[in-house]
């Protein structure tokens, strides 16, 4: 496949503190040295191009899109092509994220991959991209992540067993469900440590983020990130926006709308970027449920931390956005300055207001709506009632979006025009919540239900930046030691 021209790329921070950074550089960077977050200097216009790539495999055009952020010269296109196919090569479905319809709406389904959650697409890849940059360099990697649910055991089923590589994942202790966490906590190898903090997700994240911002000890520690603030977790969630196109328009003669469960930003953002990099998408719809800071700002310009309230959707019980900061420096005019400036003040205060002009742009962008617990109940049971399909609390948000803005959205006719939920996790990962809501079990898959009575390791500290910083250190030092 010959690759479209596109502009030398490289990577720099979103507030302005860092530039001109290789792929290399900005994928073991993680979150940038002035706290900002790496993207890439240009983003390819593949508009009058993409019809090319209509006909290839998940997996060649994972290569396709990736080989447009990374240059053949930092990892040979032979190289990036064989890491982008060994990784979907374990996905249960042939598709890899099949698609599924019920009325006018169709459901992207993301969970196919080995811990049945949307995360597993980038995860798989990024797990494979480590140990290949890890091998050629000979470095030494501490992964440190925090999770909401579904990235902590995506992110272990991605760097279990790497060489050089300690995976360090922290999860809220009483706020993921007990199938994630069994999932994460039962992988016992010897690289792989879990973390329960006593507070939130944001909590977690706030860790996360400090022990990144004390650049001596990242250095020192070999820093990486697994969460969404790296960007080739963003960059490989950009195929399946592509790849859902074509397979619903093989023709490439129609648009897509996609509405997106969203927590931190990051699922949706990918598709922020298929469309400005040319896929024809017309409305990009931002569902949260009841922690619902981006809805609010979506439809006031005030982005506003507020307490964060325990759902049945947990993956998404998020008071700040982590990648939201990356659509901000584009609605604020790819301006560092501004942006590092109001995410200052935002760090201070809790309060990010728009103009109301800035508004009316990022409404051009998105559209949003919030699901609030009764209404995910409701859509869960609907569906299984009209349809026998059964939703996961998550991928309910989305769906009760489309039906939120239903009439607000004016879309063409089904022949011109799909609107597709992106499924991000199988219903057995909640299967309390489902059964509460169609009063029946889910059926379990065999690999989930394996792990549901296995041993488990994990370590439980308070919400302290010290206690985690203590147990990598110590963890790391024994891991060397033997």
């Amino acid at each position: 496949m010959v690759q479209p021209p596109v502009q030398s790329i490289s990577y720099k921070s979103t507030r302005g503190g860092a530039e001109g950074l290789t792929f290399e550089q900005a994928v073991f960077e993680g979150l940038a040295p002035d706290g900002g977050l790496m993207i890439p200097s240009s983003i390819p216009d593949v508009s009058k191009s993409f019809k090319q790539w209509k006909d290839l495999s998940f997996g060649e055009l994972a290569f396709e899109i990736a080989a447009l952020y990374c240059s053949s010269s930092e990892i040979p296109h032979n190289d990036l092509k064989e890491i982008m196919l060994r990784s979907y090569s374990n996905f249960t479905h042939p598709d890899i994220v099949p698609t599924v319809q019920f009325g006018d709406i169709h459901i992207m389904e993301l969970f196919h991959g080995p811990t049945f959650a949307f995360k597993d697409v980038a995860l798989q890849a990024l797990g494979n991209l480590y140990e290949y940059l890890l091998a050629r360099s000979k470095k030494q990697l501490t992964v440190l992540g925090a999770t909401s649910g579904d990235t902590g055991s995506a992110a272990i089923y991605g760097l279990r067993r790497k060489e050089n590589v300690e995976c360090f994942i922290l999860f809220p202790l009483g706020r993921v469900s007990k199938v994630q966490q069994q999932q994460m906590t039962s992988v016992l190898d010897d690289n792989v440590h879990c973390i329960a903090v006593e507070g939130t997700f944001d909590d977690c994240q706030d860790i996360t983020k400090a022990l990144f911002g004390d650049l001596p000890w990242k250095r020192k520690y070999g820093l990486g990130a697994v969460n969404s603030i790296n960007w080739a977790r963003i960059m490989f969630q950009i195929t399946y926006y592509f790849y859902t196109y074509y397979r619903h328009f093989p023709k490439c003669d129609g648009e897509m709308s996609f509405s997106v469960p969203t927590g931190n930003f990051g699922d949706v953002l990918a598709g922020y970027y298929a469309k400005r990099m040319g896929l024809p998408v017309k409305h990009l719809i931002v569902a949260t449920n009841s922690n619902d800071i981006l809805h609010r700002f979506f439809t006031t310009g005030k982005y506003d931390k507020e307490p964060v309230q325990q759902t049945s959707s947990p993956s998404m019980d998020i008071g700040i956005s982590s990648n939201f900061e990356r659509y901000l420096y584009y609605l604020f005019g790819e301006d560092p300055e501004k942006l590092a400036e109001k995410m200052a003040a935002f760090k201070s205060s809790g309060k990010l207001h728009v103009e109301p002009s800035e508004l009316a742009r990022a409404r051009q962008d998105f559209v949003s709506g919030c699901a609030r617990e009764a209404q995910v109940l409701d859509t869960i049971r609907s569906l299984s009632d009209n349809f026998g399909y059964c939703l996961d609390p998550h991928t309910a948000c989305g769906v009760y979006a489309v039906e939120e803005l239903r009439k607000a959205l004016e879309w063409p006719s089904i022949s011109e025009h799909s609107m597709v939920v992106l499924g991000t996790a199988h219903p057995a990962k909640f299967g309390d919540v489902v059964r509460e809501a169609i009063e029946k079990p889910v059926v379990m898959p065999k690999a989930l239900e394996e792990v549901q009575d296995a041993k488990t390791r994990f370590h439980t500290v308070s919400n302290s930046v010290e206690e985690v910083r203590s147990f990598i250190e110590q963890t790391v030092a024994n891991s060397q030691s033997r």
